[in-house]
């Protein structure tokens, strides 16, 4: 069996242009085997495709990202195998789909191999791929390791809630795709909120970066894309620019913008007035005037100088004590006066200290210190401050973007990351006018609702809509048909769907389709995307320079082994299995692709490439 051509660990991230296409099938792939007896057809899949070859795939989780990825593999021909929780809400929906269903609670070695998964010495399973959805990444990373060990070349595609472990499954698995869900649908979100589409971010050449205008890209700018000097008309991988600040470049980051003073949080100052509040000033406010009459009652009468007889008050009011040998000789009533004033000072010091106390608890440390200051205006507003959120809120920090967090839990993932970035957020219900009005929605640019539920973040666009009519309102919503019927009744503004945008990276990962990221320039568009060099291909044996063409194709990165070269040497001869990332035109990557591809490819395969 030949090994599956993924060569390592690769993370996908969402951009505003991610498209994927199928390449080319080979010889061994075009005999495709009949499926598995007893398995279920799926629905008619879509014209022109059809399997790679006669094996499954094994789908495993319960929520709905689930139905999602079923409903991208089956239109697309895959036969799909779903290892479903009876438990889930979407279990019938899913066999309606044309998935085989196997309704288990806990995924086994037994359960793998009665879905396919089990590759003996001289046979392959009959489970080509295994896509692990599951919302706990401890139990996605164990069914990877436990199929692995069934079979060594079985196709691994992942999603992971933790980017960080997510990075290093490479080393526990070997070949594997991480699907990073916050990571590929927040840019999305952030687009939205700021209508604005002139950054694109695209995982190339085992790199996370992003293609915008040079003056939102911060220095060393990797390449230049495009010459925008006529937008009508731009030059496209130009050798030199007459006007760098308007080019379009490829960069590892953006610039660091020092981000509007029209937000503020709270801050300690505001913290202690917070705690202190009315009931605190009106218990220190009878204790001072305690003290007050105490002192001049004390030196007036026991004939005791000024600061002696404040000393003494004071420690009366506040049960700090009274030095007997002052009132050993005093009257009587002055006695009884002078205890009646330190049981008083007992009684609110003892409420003083449960005010206090009270204050704290009901309004938490972290709500106290990360609210917000002032008035805010032209800011965004994130509602729902999950791993979604927490990625939204470093992006927009990172534009520079005056943001403020509505969150319930105290402990999502989100609060976390603002208070790590200093940005404002507001705990408490986001459906609840009170709370959106403490965010200064009335005064807003736009609006995130994207918690996990949808009808939290239906009622928290209907409550925005009313209090700001001109904000700019994009809601996350997984049911398609509620989303249609607001958006088209209601104009309550945009809806996406976090498990919509997962999908068809997820169903592209399977197929081994490549990946291709479109980046606008004026009224035209560059590809960026990795090729790799077939055997026998026209390709083999040049130089690495002489794939490039002037404003056709530019080759950025070169990977032979395990690491990706971004400075190539160009006179450097490729080899079969070389791996070139690479940015062109449509017309330059289809005569990239003639070069690397084998000659044994069938004229349908042709043209499914651009």
């Amino acid at each position: 069996m030949r090994r599956p051509r993924w060569g390592k660990s690769v993370t996908f991230f969402g951009t505003s242009g991610a498209s994927t296409e199928s390449p080319p099938a080979s010889e061994d792939e075009a005999e495709a085997s009949p499926p598995p007896p007893g398995r279920r057809r799926g629905r008619q899949p879509q014209r022109g495709t059809q399997p790679p070859d006669g094996r499954g795939v094994v789908v495993c989780g319960s929520d709905r990202t689930m139905l999602r990825v079923v409903t991208e593999l089956v239109t697309s021909g895959e036969h799909v195998t779903a290892i479903v929780n009876p438990a889930s809400r979407h279990f019938e929906r899913i066999g309606e789909l044309g998935a085989h269903v196997m309704g288990v609670r806990v995924v086994s070695e037994a359960i793998l191999r009665r879905a396919g998964i089990d590759a003996e010495s001289d046979e392959a399973s009959s489970a080509r791929a295994l896509v692990l959805l599951d919302a706990d990444d401890v139990r996605n990373v164990h069914t990877a390791l436990t199929a692995r060990d069934m079979d060594p070349n079985l196709r691994i595609v992942v999603q992971m809630v933790n980017p960080r472990l997510g990075g290093q499954l490479h080393s526990l698995l070997g070949d594997c795709v991480v699907i990073s869900g916050p990571s590929l649908a927040a840019p999305a979100f952030v687009a939205d909120a700021l209508e604005d589409d002139e950054l694109t971010w695209v995982e190339l050449g085992g790199r996370r970066m992003v293609a915008g205008p040079a003056d939102l890209i911060r220095d060393p700018h990797l390449t230049v894309l495009a010459d925008t000097t006529s937008s009508a008309t731009p030059d496209l991988l130009p050798i030199d620019s007459s006007d760098p600040a308007g080019d379009i470049v490829l960069g590892t980051g953006i610039r660091s913008v020092w981000r509007t003073r029209d937000v503020r949080r709270a801050g300690w100052l505001m913290a202690t007035r917070d705690v202190f509040d009315r009931r605190v000033r009106i218990i220190v406010a009878v204790m001072a005037g305690l003290v007050a009459i105490g002192t001049g009652l004390t030196h007036w009468i026991a004939n005791i100088d000024w600061l002696r007889a404040l000393y003494l008050a004071a420690g009366a009011v506040t049960s700090a004590g009274i030095e007997d040998d002052k009132f050993s000789e005093a009257e009587p009533w002055a006695k009884v006066a002078g205890v009646v004033v330190q049981l008083t000072g007992i009684v609110l010091m003892a409420l003083l200290t449960a005010v206090i106390v009270d204050s704290l608890i009901g309004a938490r440390l972290s709500r106290v210190i990360g609210g917000v200051r002032g008035r805010p205006r032209n800011h965004v507003v994130v509602c729902g401050l999950g791993t979604v959120g927490a990625r939204v809120l470093e992006i927009l920090a990172e534009r520079g973007v005056a943001v403020i967090g509505v969150e319930q839990d105290d402990d999502a993932p989100g609060v976390q990351t603002a208070h790590r970035l200093r940005i404002p957020v507001i705990i408490g219900d986001s459906a609840n006018e009170e709370t959106l009005r403490s965010a200064g929605v009335q005064r807003c640019q736009s609006v995130l609702a994207i918690t996990n539920g949808d009808i939290t973040n239906l009622e928290s666009a209907m409550v925005v809509r009313e209090l700001n009519p001109d904000a700019r309102i994009t809601m996350r919503m997984f049911d398609h048909d509620l989303a249609q019927r607001v958006e088209r009744q209601l104009g309550l503004g945009h809806s996406r769907s976090v498990s919509m945008l997962v999908a068809p990276a997820i169903a592209a990962a399977v197929a081994n389709r490549r990946s291709q990221t479109t980046v606008p320039a004026g009224r035209r568009v560059l590809l960026l995307t990795e090729v790799s060099v077939e055997q026998n291909s026209v390709a083999v044996g040049k130089r690495l320079g002489e794939l490039d063409e002037t404003g056709g194709l530019r080759v950025l990165a070169r990977q032979e082994s395990s690491e990706w070269d971004w400075s190539p040497a160009f006179d450097k001869t490729l080899r079969p299995g070389t791996r070139i990332a690479v940015a062109g035109t449509r017309s330059g990557l289809a005569r990239l692709l003639l070069a690397t591809r084998a000659p044994h490819r069938s004229e349908s395969s042709e043209r499914m490439d651009p």
